[in-house]
């Protein structure tokens, strides 16, 4: 019995598949580790094979040395894509850092291997939000979207400038900081305030212990007011979702 393999598109599909898997392992929501590296393979594959028709188009096939060399240099592109939405996504983690130390739940810091997180309990708690809303309003798609459309400015056979994701990497960091300190920045401004009542108490009555009233008082505020930054996170999430899809786009040209 005679079966015939087309070893053009089998190649240029692996190539493919060595992307996204490599995109996959490091972007979120996919990056989680309850997810296990079996099914990110296996779903690195399966959208290889969806994408395969854009791929193969004009591919030609390489010698030995070629290919290996081709598959490194799909793996850093993946890798470096899926770095950069790590980044954007960072922010809403970060936010929940700065809510954790202005309201002292620092003290309450903790390692999550599941999210890969080390902080206190507003910071596992808006990363777990921001990988169930990425999954609740298919901003996943998005994401994936911008991978998808990588392979039509840089081919399988091709190798990212990377001079554009160091540069992109740059803004992305700034505007993760910044994205972070508008999120809880009104908490934090009310904490601030906080704090600075309390040393004006200590200033008028140097015999109460401001220190020990401070605790109590800042983790009541924080509690009362965090869920008015809880509910803008469905809008920060769609927001980073079309940032991250845009910026796939823009170091892929």
């Amino acid at each position: 019995m005679h079966i015939p393999i087309d070893f053009t598109w089998l190649e240029a599909t692996a190539l493919a598949c060595v992307r996204i898997t490599a995109f996959l392992v490091i972007a979120p929501p996919f990056s989680h580790g309850t997810v296990p590296m079996r099914i990110r393979a296996m779903l690195g594959a399966g959208l290889a094979l969806a994408v395969s028709p854009v791929v193969t188009a004009g591919y030609e096939r390489l010698d030995t040395g070629g290919f290996l060399l081709a598959l490194v240099g799909q793996a850093l592109t993946g890798a470096l894509l899926g770095f950069l939405v790590m980044v954007l996504f960072s922010a809403i983690q970060s936010s929940g850092y700065l809510v954790d130390t202005f309201g002292g739940f620092q003290l309450a810091q903790a390692f999550d291997p599941g999210m890969a997180v080390n902080g206190a309990q507003f910071t596992r708690l808006f990363q777990m939000t921001a990988i169930v809303l990425l999954f609740a309003s298919d901003g996943y798609q998005l994401v994936l979207g911008g991978l998808f459309r990588s392979f039509d400015a840089v081919p399988v056979t091709g190798m990212i400038d990377l001079a554009h994701p160091a540069e992109a990497l740059v803004g992305a960091a700034g505007q993760m900081m910044l994205s972070a300190v508008q999120i809880a920045g009104p908490l934090l401004i009310v904490l601030f305030l906080a704090d600075v009542g309390l040393g004006l108490v200590t200033r008028v009555a140097p015999a109460l212990n401001a220190f020990a009233m401070g605790f109590p008082i800042k983790i009541g505020l924080t509690l009362l007011l965090v869920g008015f930054v809880y509910a803008a996170l469905p809008g920060v999430v769609a927001a980073i979702a079309d940032d991250a899809a845009r910026l796939l786009l823009e170091v892929t040209r």
